[in-house]
């Protein structure tokens, strides 16, 4: 085989990566829109206000070099969770509860792959669009690589079952309260209003992604050497089992408190405002459960955690340098330029490839706003009033966002949670990106054909704020 062009290291992309942005921010016009603070105490961006700065700010390659260690700052609370994570299913290994699960799995699923595959697809999009979950799929990657390597699958097709999961669920979700609500609310349409059109699209759309997992992971099955993660160290290496332990009652607890830590979570997320730092802690909880139960000795249990988080110190590299992307873009003071660029040519398009083009605005736009409810802050209060101007309903702007928000986080490399999860996973990710691309496509092609019908067929007419009003006034 002639060896041809190199892929770099994850590590070195995302470097690349910063010196593009820094490169950026003496090129593109640097400016503002104006800000308000809403009641929630989130900023807003006011509409018609972009204005460029009287004097440009020059980052000097100091900057560069310093927004690096930045980064990891502002991105610690992914670290440390990731951490936490791995120490703790590191503990849960030594018990044999991870290696039972899986012989348990095996048992129920290993002649029928493409059901676990589905049901993984599935349950996770089900999560992420009614609650908005993402990291908290991070503790299941190492568990669902044993599983697929033991059913000779492969990483990929164990990240591919959660991040498409987690991708779809966020971008067809009915009600996530992080995306779809805050997006809702910024628009001045109903809250929940138009989940009709959203629930419809769902199991289309989860169709979608388990078919290009599932096709991939039959490739795998047919023939090992199409894995595309085949020649590469599997993040469980040296931890290999031909047998494993019968599920005792011992492991049932600790995994019954690994889901009562699941539902803790979940329940703090939605009720208390929990994120990571919360979960981190709960995790530490179950941990502490973990080797009570299990009856480990505190060195064995100390040493178990410890080797954990050495097994994900390059994962948290990764995370922290991810950070820094969108970290020189705003210190260089054009995140609000590529925005009021990007939304400027919409004004003159008709509504359907208006709506069109707002979706890919939105796709671009994440990879430098990489948080769903920051972007709608920043892109909603432009794109309504140019929906209201060529005829997209605000109902269909919010589609449009959510849309682009959801889907690329499944490919953008500033989505922390994205290069934690193929981090532990041992996926670099210039492979990802090849398996993650055609679907991404194929998902954009579905969108854009309802985002068309939608305009087509008046979707969100009914909820179109204060038309009746502006009639009368006109009146």
């Amino acid at each position: 085989m002639k060896e041809g062009f190199k892929v770099p290291h994850t590590l070195i992309l995302l470097l690349s990566m910063m010196m593009v942005a820094y490169i950026a921010t003496w090129i593109v016009p640097q400016g503002f829109f104006e800000t308000i603070t809403l009641e929630n105490g989130r900023q807003s961006v006011v509409p018609g206000t972009y204005a460029q700065v009287a004097e440009q700010t020059r980052l000097t390659p100091m900057d560069l070099l310093v927004a690096i260690p930045r980064a990891f700052a502002a991105a610690q609370d992914v670290i440390f969770f990731i951490f936490i994570v791995g120490g703790v299913l590191a503990i849960a290994r030594a018990t044999g509860t991870i290696d039972a699960l899986i012989g348990n799995l095996l048992e129920r699923f290993g002649e029928k792959p493409n059901v676990l595959i589905f049901m993984v697809v599935f349950c996770f999009a089900m999560a992420s669009g009614a609650i908005g979950t993402a990291g908290e799929y991070i503790p299941f990657v190492l568990i669902l690589v044993g599983l697929c390597k033991a059913m000779r699958l492969d990483a990929m097709t164990a990240v591919g079952m959660i991040v498409t999961g987690y991708g779809i669920g966020y971008g067809v979700s009915a009600f996530n309260p992080f995306t779809v609500m805050v997006a809702q609310n910024i628009s001045e349409v109903p809250i929940y209003s138009g989940i009709e059109l959203r629930l419809a699209i769902f199991i289309p759309f989860v169709l979608i992604g388990f078919h290009h997992v599932w096709r991939y992971a039959k490739k795998v099955l047919d023939d090992p050497s199409q894995s595309m993660t085949a020649n590469l160290p599997c993040p469980l290496e040296g931890r290999d089992t031909n047998s494993y332990p019968q599920l005792n009652i011992r492991h049932k607890l600790i995994l019954f408190g690994l889901v009562a830590t699941i539902v803790l979570a979940v329940w703090g997320i939605s009720q208390r405002g929990w994120y990571l730092y919360e979960l981190g802690a709960v995790f530490i909880g179950w941990g502490l459960f973990t080797v009570i139960v299990g009856q480990l000795g505190a060195d064995k249990a100390a040493n178990a955690f410890i080797e954990g988080v050495k097994d994900l110190a390059t994962t948290a590299v990764l995370v922290g340098v991810a950070r820094g992307i969108a970290l020189v873009m705003e210190d260089g003071q054009i995140l609000h330029s590529l925005v009021y660029g990007m939304s400027l040519p919409l004004s003159y398009l008709g509504a359907e490839l208006a709506a069109v083009g707002m979706f890919l605005m939105q796709t671009l736009l994440n990879l430098f706003i990489p948080s769903g409810s920051g972007q709608a802050y920043v892109t909603i209060p432009l794109l309504a009033p140019v929906g209201d101007l060529v005829g997209v309903y605000r109902q269909v702007v919010v589609l449009a966002y959510q849309f682009g928000d959801g889907f690329s986080n499944m490919i953008i490399p500033t989505n922390a949670v994205l290069m934690g999860i193929i981090g532990m996973a041992g996926v670099p990710y210039h492979l990802w990106f090849r398996f993650c691309l055609p679907l991404l496509l194929k998902l954009m092609l579905a969108a854009s054909v309802v985002l068309v019908l939608a305009v087509t067929f008046d979707y969100g007419a009914d909820v179109q704020p204060n038309l009746q009003t502006e009639m009368q006034q006109n009146d």
